[in-house]
């Protein structure tokens, strides 16, 4: 057992008094270690939102819709994820199980909602997983193409599964690694656009916003041109919400969430929109083959070879590979604990919530990584098709669980007004109650937008169907369940808000003081 400071629930299977909730604290999911420290969990996050989509999908944004468009769309999108993410993280601090907003939505609205959206889920970290070990072949062919298309993909596939499997700690201090080289780069590569944009590029010359008045500037493509880059912007940002997945296994949830959520504003405005700006005032839309999306046309590329780099290609790719590594890590642990949350709630075989002594669900970990190693193989065996229809299914995941969060976070609060228990929330979200109807709302519109190219110059059935399929199987999976097993809509007098609850109370201890002090400011850098 951890010698930190830990509430506890997880040793032990039996309920224990807790007065304050009005009656036991029942354990069901919180038996996983918490053992991510605070510099783990703030540097995820960080990770979680840098990836491809801000590498290389802001080079097709700009081509397609303007350097005005690809500032406002990232704007408007962030915001709309800050905004759910608030919501998400004032229920993930006061259940903080590995389920997330995939339990919450079973447990705070319907139980066939919460079975559909977590195999839902579950299934789209398997192929992101795969999606990935595809994408580092794609990446070394950069620098060499006498190099088996499967070697670098299993070699990467065992370390991911191996740092999954052995320890929480493992996974953690690898992500840890790889996010940071993104967050150095991200940093370096602001230093450098304002010196490139104020005149310390290889012409000499001082830039300034003339980018935004050539040709079709700062607006290009319309309407359809707009849409196009709202689309890039909603994926660029995809996976932000699951680092409340970690919550099971974090040290002191109902102190450190709050924080994690507080500063994802900072670091979307830091990370994603300063960035947006930089490339629209640096790099004209019209730059040759700029919507190809590879790396010697990426921006970032771009902006470091006006700045002298000769090297600029080979550094940006090493770090695009890094990046994507730190995205099948992450998909891999986040599928493990879905795969466990389902069999916690009895959704999935009571095999999958078995744990080492190390308190891993290693059978989830096994089953997940080989789903993901046989999607991987299939898309090397003349299964183009199948494998882009694959992807295009779980294309929406990420938007559905937005609005599950939304709709989860309205009866959260429905629940704890019900019962008389607003007072525990250890994160209260300030934009309640119109943030979660706005996140609700505008991420709906995300998901009907999201396949504009199905219309745009024509209409394409074939790709309507596969943009659009995952809707129609969620209903599906939802009625099913619910004829399946008669269960019913959660009220809120009934909601469970005892089960694995961490309140405000539950908080570790901290230092004063100058040592607490520079503690915080140590934390909020990750170190």
């Amino acid at each position: 057992m951890e010698s930190d400071y830990e509430k506890g629930a997880h040793a032990h299977d039996s309920p224990s008094s807790s007065p304050e909730h009005g009656g036991p604290t029942v354990v069901a999911a919180d038996k996983l270690r918490r053992a991510l420290s605070a510099r783990q969990v703030q540097m995820i996050a960080i990770g979680g939102t840098i990836g491809t989509g801000l590498f290389l999908g802001t080079g097709k944004a700009l081509a397609t819709g303007g350097p005005a468009s690809l500032l406002i769309c990232y704007a408007i999108v962030g915001g709309i994820v800050f905004v759910t993410m608030l919501c998400l993280g004032e229920m993930a601090a006061f259940v903080p199980v590995a389920g997330s907003f995939c339990t919450f939505a079973g447990r705070f609205v319907d139980d066939s909602f919460g079975f559909a959206l977590t195999w839902n889920y579950w299934f789209n970290d398997a192929v992101s997983t795969a999606a990935d070990l595809v994408a580092l072949q794609l990446l070394l062919q950069y620098w060499t193409d006498n190099f088996p298309w499967y070697a670098l993909g299993l070699i990467v596939w065992v370390i991911i599964v191996l740092a999954n499997i052995i320890n929480v700690r493992a996974y953690g201090e690898l992500e840890y690694w790889l996010c940071l080289l993104k967050v150095i780069t991200i940093v370096v590569f602001i230093i450098l656009g304002v010196a490139v944009n104020c005149g310390g590029n290889t012409s000499g010359k001082y830039i300034g916003a003339g980018n935004w008045y050539i040709g079709d500037a700062p607006f290009v493509g319309g309407i359809g041109g707009f849409a196009s880059v709202f689309v890039t912007a909603s994926f660029a940002y995809g996976g932000t919400e699951s680092i409340a997945i970690t919550a099971g296994e974090t040290k002191d949830p109902a102190r450190q969430l709050p924080r994690v959520v507080k500063n994802v504003f900072w670091r979307i405005l830091l990370f994603y929109v300063l960035s947006t700006l930089l490339i629209g005032l640096n790099v004209p839309y019209n730059y040759p083959d700029l919507d190809s999306k590879e790396t010697h046309t990426s921006p970032f590329t771009i902006v470091f070879q006006m700045a002298g780099s000769n090297v600029a290609g080979s550094f940006i790719n090493a770090v695009i590979l890094t990046s994507v590594v730190s995205a099948g890590n992450h998909a891999l642990f986040a599928g493990s604990r879905l795969l466990y949350t389902l069999s916690i709630n009895g959704h999935a075989p009571g095999a999958f919530s078995s744990l080492t002594r190390f308190q891993v669900p290693w059978l989830a970990v096994l089953f997940t990584s080989v789903i993901s190693g046989l999607l991987f193989g299939a898309s090397f065996i003349g299964a183009g098709q199948l494998w882009t229809w694959l992807q295009n299914i779980v294309g929406v995941s990420n938007q559905l669980s937005w609005i599950a969060i939304g709709i989860a976070s309205l009866r959260f609060r429905a629940g704890l007004k019900a019962q008389g228990k607003e007072h525990l929330l250890p994160f209260k979200n300030w934009t309640y109650p119109w943030g979660p109807i706005i996140a609700v709302v505008l991420n709906s519109f995300l998901v009907l937008v999201q396949g504009w190219s199905c219309f745009s110059p024509s209409y394409d059935g074939v790709s309507f169907v596969s943009y659009y399929v995952e809707l129609p199987i969620m209903v599906i999976m939802i009625v099913a369940w619910k004829l399946l097993k008669r269960t019913k809509f959660v009220r809120a007098h009934e909601m469970d808000l005892v089960t694995d609850v961490y309140t405000a109370e539950d908080k570790a201890p901290e230092k004063g003081g100058w040592t607490g002090r520079g503690r915080k400011v140590a934390t909020w850098f990750c170190f």
